[in-house]
C-alpha cells in the first residue's frame, strides 16, 4: 500500500537494532511476508470476469484469516476517514487503494491490480501485482503490465547496500519512460516493519546517488505505479481510491525486500 506521508524510521534499520534483535526482527518480516505473498496468489488465482471487487477482498480476508494474520489496511486512518476494506482493488484507470464493491464487477481484458498488506505475528508484509482478467487485452495494455513489473525487478536490483534510494527511483523511472509510459509522483513506495508506512521514502522518480543511503538489514517495499497516458492522478470523493486524470489504465507492482550484503533478498514470494 504506497504512502503518501512522512514516515518513521524503519525496524529493520540498522540505526536503531542491536545485536540478536536484528535476527529475530528480520526472522519476523520473513514471516509476515510470506503471509502476505500466499494472500496475493490466492486472490490473484481468482481474477476472472464476472467476478466482482467485493468478492476478491473478502477472500483475501478468508485467506488471512485462515493463516492467522490481519489486514493492515483496513481500518488504516487516512485524510478523510478509515480505510474500509481488507486489501485495495484498483481495476483499469484506478491507480491504488480501490475499495472492493460489490457494484463493481469484473470484465474480460480489465487490469486489476491487488495490493495485500498483512500483519503477522507484529510485522508486516506488503505486496501488489496487476493481473490481466480473461484474454481480451490488447497489445497495449499487456505492454504496460509487462513494463512496469520489469521496473520493479530493475529497482529492486539498486536496493544493495551502499546505493542510495535515488538508484531505486532513477532505475524505474528510467525503464518506465523509455517504454513511453509514466510513474505517478504523489504516491511512493517505503520502508516497511512495525508498521506499514515508515522511512525511507521510495520514489519512483528521481536521480542517481541521491537520497538516503541504503544499508545492510533494510526492509524496504518498492512499488511502481505506472501509467499508460500522463502523469497526473486525482483523488476520488470516497478519499482513497487514486485515479488517472485521462482515464487512461495503470499498472501497479510491488514487494517487499530484505537488504543484504550480497544484494537484495524479495520476501514477498511465494516458497
Amino acid at each position: 500500500m504506497s504512502s503518501s506521508n512522512t514516515i518513521p524510521a524503519s525496524v529493520c534499520d540498522p540505526d536503531i537494532i542491536e545485536g540478536s534483535a536484528t535476527a529475530d526482527r528480520i526472522h519476523g518480516m520473513r514471516e509476515a511476508c510470506r503471509v502476505a505473498a500466499v494472500v496475493l496468489d490466492r486472490m490473484a488465482a481468482a481474477v476472472k470476469p464476472g467476478v466482482t471487487t467485493y468478492d476478491l477482498d473478502r477472500l483475501g480476508k478468508a485467506c488471512m484469516d485462515e493463516l492467522g494474520a490481519e489486514s493492515a489496511c483496513y481500518g488504516y486512518s487516512g485524510q478523510k476517514n478509515l480505510f474500509p476494506a481488507y486489501t485495495c482493488i484498483s481495476v483499469n484507470e484506478e491507480v491504488v487503494h480501490g475499495i472492493g464493491s460489490l457494484d463493481k464487477v469484473i470484465n474480460d481484458g480489465d487490469l486489476v491490480s491487488l495490493d495485500v498488506v498483512t500483519r503477522y505475528r507484529g510485522y508486516i508484509g506488503d505486496n501488489a501485482k496487476t493481473v490481466i482478467a480473461g484474454d481480451a487485452a490488447n497489445d497495449a495494455t499487456r505492454r504496460l503490465v509487462k513494463v512496469t513489473e520489469e521496473a520493479l525487478m530493475l529497482g529492486i536490483e539498486q536496493a544493495r547496500p551502499g546505493n542510495r534510494v535515488g538508484d531505486i527511483s532513477y532505475a524505474i523511472q528510467h525503464w518506465v519512460e523509455k517504454h513511453g509510459f509514466n510513474v505517478i509522483r504523489e504516491y511512493v513506495g517505503h520502508g516497511v516493519g512495525l508498521e506499514m508506512h515508515e522511512h525511507p521514502q521510495i520514489p519512483n522518480y528521481g536521480k542517481r546517488r541521491t537520497g538516503p543511503v541504503i544499508v545492510s538489514g533494510m526492509t524496504l517495499a518498492i512499488e511502481p505505479m505506472v501509467l499508460m497516458g500522463d502523469r497526473n492522478v486525482r483523488l476520488l470523493p470516497d478519499g482513497w481510491t487514486v485515479v488517472s486524470r485521462d482515464g487512461k489504465p495503470a499498472a501497479h507492482f510491488e514487494h517487499t525486500v530484505l537488504v543484504t550484503n550480497k544484494g537484495a533478498e524479495v520476501l514477498t514470494r511465494v516458497a
